[in-house]
Order: C-alpha cells, then structure tokens, then sequence
C-alpha cells in the first residue's frame, strides 16, 4: 500500500480520471510551484475504479475554471490543520478564457496572436464549448 504523508494546509484534487492527472500538473503550471506535490496514478477507487490524485502543499489558489472544463468529475479538498475545511464539487463554466485553445487554422485567434481565446459552453450534457470568433467546436470527450 501506497502511503502519501498527511498535509497540514494545501489542496488535494481528488476524483481525476485514471491517467488524467499529468494534465492537470501543466494546465495548473504546478512546475512554477515552490511547494511539494504528489501526483498519484490509478488509485484504486470504488466509485471509479482507478482514479488520479494530486495533493498540493501550502496555499495556493486553484483555477476552477481549468479543472471544471478538463474534468467534470473533479472534487477539490482545501485543507487546513490536517482537516478538509472545504471541499467544491466542480460546475462547468458558462464561458472561459485562455483555457481551450480554438484548434481552426482560419480563427482570427489564429492570426492575432494576443487575441484571447474564449469559448462558451453551448451543450452541457455532452459538455460542447464552442469559439465565441468561430464557432470551432470542442469536446473534451469525443
């Protein structure tokens, strides 16, 4: 058995799809932290079956929007004095910046540089966000 010691304060991303948590690590630029970070792969899970963990050290702030968008299944653990102090079931955003990048080769993202790009949620249950210049379709889950 596998034994990742207890965090007095930090967030735990729980509930990842097996193989998902890498990722997550370079959405999150986890890599510019100066704080630990365990990243465990397919956890036995009962509500899962294998799942993907990553505890985070310290305080940190975590971008809801990223984690809502590439997993829907998330939990997030926020963790003072060795107790969960709060723990968020992820929505999916109406709308998000800089997250998804607009595949088209013909988006006006694609020629203005600085442009950000935005899309907009536009079916929820199979979870379709669409380009607000575009119109380019993206599902995380074809």
């Amino acid at each position: 058995m596998l034994n990742i010691g207890v965090l007095n304060e930090g967030v735990v991303i729980d509930h990842i799809k097996a193989g998902g948590a890498m990722e997550i690590y370079h959405y999150l630029e986890l890599e510019k932290l100066d704080c630990s970070v365990a990243i465990i792969k397919n956890a036995r899970s009962n509500k899962m079956g294998k799942k993907d963990i990553i505890k985070i050290e310290g305080p940190i702030t975590v971008n809801l929007d990223i984690l809502g968008v590439l997993d829907g299944n998330i939990t997030i653990n926020i963790i003072k004095n060795d107790k969960i102090k709060e723990k968020k079931t992820l929505a999916l955003p109406d709308t998000v910046t800089n997250v998804i990048k607009c595949k088209n080769p013909r988006c006006i993202t694609s020629i203005e540089q600085g442009l950000p790009h935005r899309f907009k949620l536009t079916d929820k249950e199979h979870r379709i966000y669409r380009c607000m210049y575009c119109e380019q379709k993206f599902s995380r889950y074809r």
